[in-house]
């Protein structure tokens, strides 16, 4: 399966650049160094004319009659030839155009000087000095780095000017026109030989440090595409955590040396395993790499970096100077994803499609601030964001008691609370409206600090599920209240909250079996209440967790009910004993409408064949109301208040199922 993103990083590590032709590693050849070869003809052709002009001494030794000729000559194809060069050096002529000149040059300085010289009237003299026509060959073939056939041009015309000159010679005699002849051909023959040489050693040189270059250039990519690979979350394409940690500390390090503020955002896909469990891997990673996508594009306009962090969680990196700033661009990243609308069915939410949940945390000047501490605040904003629904964005706020230092304290609480008896039972009770007598008490837990401050459940609650101490507080209180109420048949039935975090632990159910066994309570006297909320996931280990308990004879109560999305799915898969309305329907009866609402969960609750609770009954009016709605059991302040085990011993149950009995009406 190919992807998009994926496309970007996959490099076909084994295959090379395509070398070029030979024609054009010719070109290259003429064109590699064409500063460095002008430097080197003008350089040299200006130690050549120093050279030139010094024989004009020689001149004036071997031939003093035409000296005046020869150095004048001398001097004027010298003057003439260096205008040239630097003309050409001036007007950025090429390499070759300027060794053209310079071997042009050498000819006319051979001829220029050879045909005043031989108007001598030392014909001995010039006899020999003739033979110095050779260093203008050898300069031609051996002192400048010409091409070869500009080098072979240059020697060609020299010889022949050599020729002709001793062929005009007359008083030359053959042995003379022979052996002079038969040097300057072989000067010729081994400057010439000497000179192909160098070029094909100088063109070698070259095809090795092009071949070493490539390789060199081959093995830099290859170690830029491996670093690419070892950075790249090869489903997506975006960074990986190695890489995202990496920019992490850059991030960090501006922040602290320069003051650049920042922010770090984790993001989610909500109920990912439903629709990788159900539509299939293949179709899990297309949908990952399209979140991605949307990810990508919404962080763009904010010059932000974005990796994967594992799973279907996401990190965003970006610089903002404000935390209003890091709030638009978390809603921007969420309302990216939402707008994809793909689709996803297997929610029980009340969506429909892909969403993801967005938590941030901005940096900020605190007393020891670590760079772990900002990602582990985006971690506690984005378990509040789940917490509130899903498909929802929450700023990490340190003056929120939920999301402040203050959960850290009571997460550390949270692991001596059982051991230090920091944990305590309160326990509400349940009235059945018929009999008037209490048929059962619900069982709250409290928490209080070392120094005997309470914390409120709302806070200590969500901390205890995020940090699976709500495992160990479950467990306990299942014993406590099997201990403290019904092993002495105390009250009848005893409900306990318990959580989808418990449900889905592998052998909750075999624990519940353990204490009922170790107490001796019977299974049908402990009751659980599960919470239809959004935490309530159709999750099969839930299912088979809970066919388990009612398999011991424990009671199932669906707590809440109404106040989520998945509450009638619940209805349709488990055969719960009671359900139990949330209080704002009962507390919307002041309205025809809310008692609409009310008598119509009333019914569709009633023909599924469940016994009806109703919380939250507050007032004598509220419950002649249920008396009229003929509700089975109610709960409230005005049927009791959360009381310590004792209030419920016999024989103090006993006073209050007849206090119950007086108030009920003849």
């Amino acid at each position: 399966m190919k992807h998009t993103l994926a496309d970007v990083v996959e490099i076909d590590l084994r295959s090379e650049p395509p070398r070029p032709a030979s024609t054009e590693l010719r070109a290259l050849y003429e064109n590699e160094g064409e500063g460095a070869r002008k430097q080197a003809t003008r350089h040299g052709f200006w130690t050549a004319v120093a050279v030139y002009l010094l024989f004009s001494i020689t001149d004036i030794l071997l031939v003093p009659d035409v000296a005046h000729y020869t150095i004048a000559a001398r001097f004027m194809i010298a003057m003439i030839a260096l205008t040239m060069i630097e003309t050409q050096i001036r007007l950025n002529a090429s390499a070759n155009a300027i060794d053209v000149t310079a071997a042009a040059a050498l000819v006319a300085a051979y001829a220029g000087w050879l045909y005043p010289a031989m108007m001598t009237a030392d014909t001995q003299s010039i006899s020999y000095y003739m033979v110095f026509g050779a260093i203008f060959m050898m300069s031609v073939n051996l002192f400048f780095s010409f091409q070869f056939r500009i080098s072979l041009f240059a020697s060609v015309t020299i010889l022949l000017i050599f020729f002709a000159a001793v062929l005009s010679f007359s008083p030359a005699e053959i042995s003379y026109r022979l052996a002079f002849g038969t040097f300057n051909i072989s000067c010729f023959v081994f400057t010439s030989y000497v000179n192909w040489k160098l070029n094909r050693e100088r063109y070698k040189v070259f095809l090795n440090a092009f071949e070493a270059r490539i390789q060199q250039k081959e093995a830099s990519e290859r170690g830029r595409a491996l670093l690419r690979l070892s950075n790249t979350d090869s489903l997506t394409g975006l960074d990986n955590r190695r890489a995202v940690d990496q920019k992490l500390r850059d991030y960090w390090s501006d922040w602290q040396k320069k003051g650049t503020s920042f922010a770090a955002f984790l993001i989610d896909v909500d109920f990912f395993k439903k629709y990788n469990d159900f539509y299939g891997h293949q179709e899990g990673d297309r949908c990952l790499v399209l979140v991605a996508s949307a990810l990508k594009d919404s962080i763009e306009p904010f010059n932000g970096s974005i990796g994967r962090y594992g799973g279907e969680e996401f990190i965003v990196l970006a610089r903002m100077e404000t935390s209003e700033q890091a709030a638009d661009l978390a809603e921007a990243i969420r309302c990216g994803v939402e707008k994809l609308a793909l689709e996803h069915g297997q929610r029980r939410d009340g969506m429909s499609i892909v969403t993801v949940s967005v938590g941030a945390a901005f940096s900020r000047n605190q007393t020891g601030a670590k760079l772990e501490r900002l990602i582990h605040e985006a971690d506690r904003a984005l378990y509040g964001a789940k917490a509130n629904g899903r498909n929802c964005t929450r700023l990490f706020d340190p003056n929120d008691p939920h999301s402040s230092d203050e959960s850290e304290n009571i997460a550390a609480l949270l692991k001596i609370a059982i051991d230090q008896d920091l944990v305590s039972l309160v326990y509400q009770p349940i009235r059945n409206v018929a009999s008037g007598r209490i048929d059962a008490v619900e069982a709250l837990m409290r928490l209080r600090m070392l120094d005997g401050t309470s914390v409120p459940p709302s806070l200590f609650i969500p901390v205890a599920e995020r940090t699976g101490a709500i495992l160990d507080l479950g467990r306990w209180a299942i014993r406590t209240v099997c201990r403290e109420l019904l092993a002495d048949d105390h009250v009848p039935v005893v409900s306990v909250n318990v959580s989808p975090i418990q449900l889905k632990s592998p052998g909750f159910a075999a624990s519940v079996a353990a204490i009922l066994g170790e107490t001796g309570v019977a299974g049908g006297r402990l009751a659980l209440e599960i919470t239809e909320g959004l935490e309530m996931e159709m999750h099969s280990d839930i299912l088979r967790c809970i066919s388990d308990l009612k398999t011991l004879g424990v009671r199932i109560w669906l707590d809440d009910f109404g106040t989520g999305f998945a509450g009638l799915s619940w209805l349709r898969l488990i055969d719960f004993d009671t359900v139990k309305v949330d209080r704002s329907f009962l507390h919307d009866c002041d309205t025809p409408r809310g008692k609409a609402m009310l008598q119509d969960i009333i019914g569709l609750v009633r023909n599924r064949g469940h016994m009806i609770l109703v919380e939250g009954v507050e007032t004598e009016e509220q419950l002649a109301l249920m008396r009229q709605f003929r509700i089975d059991q109610v709960q409230g302040f005005h049927v009791g208040r959360p009381a310590p085990a004792q209030t419920f011993r016999l024989p103090a149950v006993a006073n209050i199922r007849s206090a119950a009995a007086l108030a009920k009406p003849r």
